[in-house]
């Protein structure tokens, strides 16, 4: 039986809205890619939405001046969205707008074969080796602060420094559910250090991590 996709907009305690559409498991690859992001884009609180890519591949919606961010792994696509800036410019890195998300399986285990890739040696001795899941926020981490700093050629290892590993929140949204405990990263750009917190979350059975600067763009609570 084939089984349908299944589009689940959501808040985060953080405050970036996130919207994921996952299923159709019978379908792989770029397919599923396209037949997903088709889903979010018919999704649309004001109609369909288009979207487009700036010339350093960042993607933004047409005619919206909000930030966005896009992962998808296995079966899982994910779009982070921050509010309205008008006042800023989305094809380049502003503490305003610095945002980025990924996902991965939490099942991964080569990420913990590959880390001295993507890790400096404080990193390597902050993260146990065999710790596959811890790898993997590491990793979600990475990539998602590589998207939130919008420029082309940073060293994954010298020029994304995580501080602390946030823990993967199970219970997002749940009425009485504990905080989440975020974790800290820095992004260095032209020799500029910028301060970037992380948050991760379970989605089945993936890790979804957001990297975002204090002081980015955030939705209130209702």
């Amino acid at each position: 039986m084939e089984t349908d996709f299944i589009y689940w907009p959501h808040p985060t305690p953080v405050g970036i809205k996130v919207e994921e559409v996952s299923g159709m498991e019978n379908r792989n690859g770029e397919l599923w890619r396209r037949l997903a992001l088709q889903i979010y884009c018919e999704n649309g609180k004001d109609g369909f939405r288009e979207i487009g890519h700036f010339s350093n591949g960042a993607p933004f919606l047409f005619g919206q001046p909000a930030r966005i961010s896009i992962t998808h792994t296995a079966h899982l696509l994910a779009v982070a969205t921050l509010p309205k800036t008008p006042e800023a410019n989305l094809s380049e890195f502003s503490e305003r707008t610095a945002m980025g998300i990924d996902a991965e399986r939490l099942d991964r285990e080569q990420v913990c074969r590959i880390r001295s890739r993507f890790l400096s040696e404080a990193e390597i001795s902050l993260i146990p080796e065999n710790d596959i899941k811890e790898n993997i926020i590491a990793w979600t981490a990475k990539e998602a602060l590589y998207k939130a700093a919008l420029t082309e050629g940073l060293d994954f290892r010298n020029d994304l420094t995580i501080l602390e590993l946030p823990s993967i929140d199970t219970k997002m949204n749940l009425p009485g559910a504990p905080a989440p405990r975020l974790g800290r990263a820095n992004i260095k750009i032209k020799d500029e250090t910028h301060e970037m917190m992380l948050y991760s979350y379970r989605s089945d059975d993936c890790c979804v991590t957001l990297a975002f600067s204090p002081k980015c763009a955030k939705f209130g609570k209702k």
